[in-house]
């Protein structure tokens, strides 16, 4: 994998085609695939849960399963998307009883722990958990809908956090998510990010391989 890792978010694909979906942004250049779980209460829609994951995992996805559970509560889940095949498991501080707790039950269970921070969400919530986490996920829309625009607030943050990254001296990842695309990516890069979601950008474009290499190369000159 590259330095900036690229991960398409399935929330746009063609559910009814999803693991030829899967298999076109993977040939593409994807560095990962990000699976965004909705349930209806702590965000505003509803989407997939552990079956798909399973299903996606078991055609024989060749990069790892970045899944952003945007649920509450969030621990029950966490043993099912390990099962599943998560390599990542992200949740949302203010969705967890027990934040740290929540972050040793995905690292118990084999996967590695990101915690997700909305655009009004204070990164108080980084002080005792960073030195605990693998990735630190940036929303640049707030969480339930596909195809929102970003929010540039989140440039701020991102710079913020990839201090505390940098003071900490751990590789934690910096992904930035939501109205990300070939325009503004560079931008979120130069920001501090390493991890970039994107979905409507890339499943709504007509070729997926070619719009990741133009995503790619906008990183090229961050």
């Amino acid at each position: 994998m590259s330095a900036h890792w690229l991960a398409p978010s399935i929330l746009s694909a063609d559910f009814a085609r999803l693991g030829e979906e899967v298999d076109a942004v993977v040939a593409g250049g994807a560095d990962l695939i990000h699976f965004d779980v909705m349930d209806n209460h702590y965000v505003p829609n509803l989407t997939i849960g552990p079956p798909v994951c399973a299903a996606l995992h078991k055609r024989g996805v060749k990069v790892p399963i970045d899944v952003h559970l945007m649920v509450r509560p969030v621990d029950a889940l966490v043993p099912e998307f390990a099962r599943a095949g998560a390599g990542f498991i992200t949740f949302h501080p203010e969705a967890s009883e027990h934040v740290d707790r929540t972050i040793g039950l995905i690292r118990e269970h084999g996967c590695r722990p990101g915690l997700a921070l909305n655009p009004a969400t204070p990164l108080d919530w980084l002080d005792y958990t960073l030195e605990k986490l693998d990735l630190v996920l940036v929303m640049s829309v707030n969480p339930g809908f596909g195809g929102q625009q970003f929010i540039p607030g989140a440039l701020r943050k991102l710079e913020q956090v990839r201090r505390r990254i940098e003071a900490s001296g751990r590789a934690v990842r910096l992904e930035v998510d939501g109205g990300v695309k070939v325009e503004n990516i560079q931008t979120c890069a130069r920001a501090g990010a390493d991890t970039f979601v994107a979905g409507s950008a890339i499943f709504g474009s007509a070729d997926y391989a070619a719009t990741l290499r133009a995503m790619r190369a906008e990183l090229a000159g961050a």
